[in-house]
């Protein structure tokens, strides 16, 4: 079970920064998942903790994210992030360098619930929603290249398939088309910082959680 890493706590929330393999809330099919480490943590310093998820990342995904410790709390993230108050920032590796060093994609996504992936279509219908991102080539390495990447919406495995639509898979993704071994239960997709804006005092805070520990993500510039 790999050790909750915390970036930030106060008395309304808590920041960590989830382990790729881990599933971000409580399940009856799996003993260790995010929100339990982050109980079983809270649980040391009080009998009846809450615990609140605002947001969520995939398995296979890490970096940051934020739990509430009371309801108004919650409630104030949930209001936050529908207002698109909330900016979040991508890392992914991809092993071939994009045409264009920076880019917005604009795609419309259907959620195949059978295979468990978003496929995306042509044209919008009422099954397909917008999605949108734009990405910058930041650094590479051996290994391949490192993108930073800024969603404007947030769809079901929406990175993962706007860049495999444009022939960039993220590595270790074989769901999307890569062909490169990265480690079980992961890909090369890191939720590296969460920027809101906090309504009472207009000042923006921005959490940033440290990479993976692993020779795909060495990089000169971060």
């Amino acid at each position: 079970m790999p050790k909750l890493e915390i970036v930030n706590e106060n008395k309304d929330y808590i920041v960590v920064n989830k382990a790729a393999g881990l599933i971000s809330e409580k399940s009856p099919y799996e003993d260790c998942t995010v929100e339990v480490q982050v109980l079983n943590h809270l649980l040391k310093s009080k009998s009846n903790p809450y615990v609140g998820v605002i947001h969520r990342l995939d398995r296979v995904t890490s970096g940051v994210l934020i739990f509430a410790k009371k309801k108004r709390i919650l409630v104030a993230f949930n209001n936050l992030f529908s207002n698109r108050k909330v900016q979040k920032t991508y890392l992914a590796i991809v092993k071939k360098k994009p045409l264009e060093d920076n880019d917005n994609l604009i795609n419309f996504l259907v959620k195949n619930n059978l295979e468990k992936r978003a496929d995306i279509v042509e044209n919008k219908s009422k099954d397909a929603q917008e999605c949108i991102l734009s990405y910058e080539i930041i650094d590479k390495n051996d290994i391949g290249y490192l993108l930073e990447i800024k969603p404007k919406t947030g769809r079901f495995h929406q990175i993962r398939a706007q860049l495999a639509n444009i022939g960039l898979p993220i590595i270790g993704d074989e769901k999307y088309g890569s062909d490169q071994d990265y480690l079980p239960l992961s890909i090369c997709l890191h939720a590296w910082k969460l920027t809101y804006e906090d309504d009472d005092s207009k000042s923006t805070k921005t959490f940033k959680a440290p990479l993976p520990k692993n020779a795909f993500w060495k990089f000169k510039s971060i």
